[in-house]
């Protein structure tokens, strides 16, 4: 149960609380501190899955903790973004990708319940959506807007386009599922 893979996973929760300690602290380096810490946990999200793939360490622990650790992570960073950044063109797209980080667990497990979760599966716009959330956190965290303004706005436009996607792979996931939502057999 406690493979690689899965301390892995493990690591990436421990680093929630390590981040926002980071941002808040009174250190010269913060933004890049806690862009690496961020940046680091989006490396060992590929890297976990990598592991239990190539070496055969898929556990059903794993499969579960997984997505939740991905899921805490962008929505810590992003809590702490919004009020970092306060203002509503930022918490607009950050609220649409946590919401529907909610929306798709909470489908996914349902369709669990029908013994249909494969329909709500993992898409390549859910692997692409990622991404760009990871790589405007990551600007978001590294630079302070004040002082960046170039360097935000990219982040802003990153995470615009992350949450266009969001809602795109949102709309994909619960097309797949409307039949089994709707009672359809």
């Amino acid at each position: 149960m406690f493979n690689i893979a899965n301390q892995l996973t493990l690591g990436r929760i421990l680093f929630i609380p390590l981040l926002v300690v980071v941002y808040y602290s009174p250190l010269e380096w913060k933004y890049w501190y806690s862009a690496a810490l961020f940046g680091l946990a989006g490396i060992t999200d590929w890297l976990d899955g990598y592991i239990a793939r190539k070496y055969g360490m898929d556990t059903p622990f794993g499969a579960f903790l997984d997505p939740v650790a991905d899921k805490l992570m962008v929505a810590v960073a992003l809590a702490v973004l919004i009020e970092a950044h306060a203002d509503v063109w930022f918490t607009l797209p950050a609220t649409v990708i946590i919401g529907r980080e909610i929306v798709i667990s909470a489908l996914r497990e349902w369709m669990a319940e029908l013994g249909a979760r494969a329909k709500v599966g993992v898409s390549m716009i859910g692997k692409v959506k990622t991404t760009l959330q990871i790589i405007a956190i990551v600007l978001l965290l590294a630079f302070n807007p004040a002082s960046y303004p170039l360097f935000n706005k990219v982040g802003y436009i990153t995470l615009y386009v992350a949450a266009i996607l969001t809602l795109w792979s949102m709309i994909v996931y619960l097309r797949a599922a409307w039949p089994s939502l709707k009672g359809a057999k």
